[in-house]
């Protein structure tokens, strides 16, 4: 196959949550096991550092394999979904996955004539271990896809297990309380594994307690301990005190990046207890730049200036109210929102944390779990926002843009798949 015949079965053939929503998602590890033993386990070649939660996971998975890396050691990133490469989802070093591995991998997959079903997720995890093993990395983080305890990457061992947070998200899958949702998310504790909880809440931190206790494993909660003292905020960078590791720098700007910062040294902190060597400087400058070094995007991300134009990839009633918090302070002649979320989401609930002085334009990705444009502008003169409703993400922001003066501000967000559509045109 060529690579995008590659590509192309492995979006079109095999099921996918991100595509089709619950029909395309498939709890249990057993195909993962298997196709992990038909690939000659990879992942026991390389240590582990295995990252849950259900917001910032991303940041905080990229921020540890900047730090490993400018310390030195050769690093596998595996992250999902990708915004505008499907290779994104698989780096080392920062470098994504050639073309070619993605074709060998899949043309070796095919050789083997198994004959089970293998969702999109499972084999393209199996393809990001496999590749790590091949490059020989030293460390390898991986993210979880969603949940926990049944995700396609939980058959690993781990050195140190990672939850960033709790809130609702995917409570069709993982439950409708907090505790429900931190169970699942920590099923990734395994016997004897250390780890690290960066936020927890009342209804949370009993879950992740017991079952620290039930594994032997010892527990670190960020939040409790926060070893970001000072946060001091600039156009271009947010500088935070650490006693531990000194002035850090963050070059993500949105305000949220501070827990998830206070997450990472507190991983990197227990990474140095286990006897892995990283020093301050590579800390530092891991930190800062971590979107560089890794390729990470749509984190409070500007694309243009005058008119200013910032996209974040907050999408859930967990990270929404950060985002809309910071948008809110931003000072503008209009604000301008470019807006689409996905079906399964608690929209209503979404709509009625955006500010009621803004101008939306309302869009869909081109993904049958997307809400229409037409419905989610309904939904939203409900809730008294002015809008209109438009029924691509090009249009939508190409409206927004001709309509804005210099000093305007214009957010786009809502969902991952709108940013997926939305930073191929403006990095073309």
């Amino acid at each position: 196959m060529t690579y995008q015949e590659t590509i192309d079965y492995l979006y079109k053939q095999l099921p996918s949550y991100e595509r089709q929503g619950a029909g395309g998602y498939k709890p249990g590890l057993q195909t993962s096991r298997e196709l992990d033993n038909l690939f000659g386990n990879p992942h026991t070649n390389y240590r582990c550092i295995h990252v849950a939660g259900t917001n910032g996971k991303g940041s905080v998975s990229s921020m540890i394999a900047a730090a490993l890396q400018m310390a030195g050691y050769k690093v596998g990133l595996f992250t999902s979904p990708h915004f505008i490469d499907f290779r994104e989802r698989i780096r080392v070093n920062g470098g994504m996955i050639p073309r070619r591995k993605v074709v060998e991998f899949m043309e070796r997959f095919a050789a083997m004539d198994y004959a089970g079903h293998p969702t999109f997720f499972e084999l393209t995890s199996t393809m990001a271990m496999d590749y790590f093993a091949q490059c020989e990395v030293d460390f390898a983080v991986i993210e979880v896809g969603m949940g926990g305890r049944l995700d396609s990457t939980n058959i690993i061992t781990p050195m140190l297990s990672v939850i960033t947070n709790i809130a609702l998200d995917h409570t069709q899958f993982l439950g409708d309380t907090l505790a429900q949702v931190a169970g699942e998310k920590a099923g990734i504790i395994k016997p004897g594994v250390p780890v690290v909880v960066g936020e927890t809440v009342p209804e949370t931190l009993p879950v992740f307690e017991q079952k620290a206790t039930e594994c032997g494993s010892r527990l670190a909660v960020a939040k409790q301990s926060p070893l970001v003292r000072l946060v001091r905020r600039y156009a271009d960078r947010q500088v935070m005190r650490s006693e531990a590791f000194g002035s850090i720098t963050c070059r993500l700007m949105g305000n949220y990046q501070v827990a998830n910062v206070n997450t990472a040294l507190t991983v990197i902190a227990e990474l140095r207890r286990l006897g892995v060597n990283i020093v301050d400087d590579a800390v530092r400058v891991g930190i800062e730049y971590t979107a560089r070094i890794t390729g990470l995007v749509g984190r409070w991300m500007q694309v243009h200036d005058r008119p200013r134009v910032v996209c974040d990839s907050g999408h859930n009633v967990g990270a929404f109210p950060q985002v809309m918090a910071q948008l809110k302070r931003q000072r503008c002649r209009t604000l301008r929102i470019v807006m689409g979320f996905m079906a399964d989401k608690d929209v209503t609930h979404l709509l009625a944390m955006l500010p009621r002085d803004a101008r939306y334009y309302y869009t869909q990705a081109s993904t049958s779990r997307s809400i229409k444009a037409a419905e989610l502008a309904a939904l939203a003169k409900q809730q008294g926002l002015v809008g209109k409703a438009f029924e691509t993400v090009e249009a939508a922001y190409r409206q927004a843009l001709a309509d804005s003066a210099a000093d305007d501000f214009i957010f786009v967000g809502g969902s991952m798949y709108v940013l997926a559509e939305f930073l191929p045109m403006v990095n073309s």
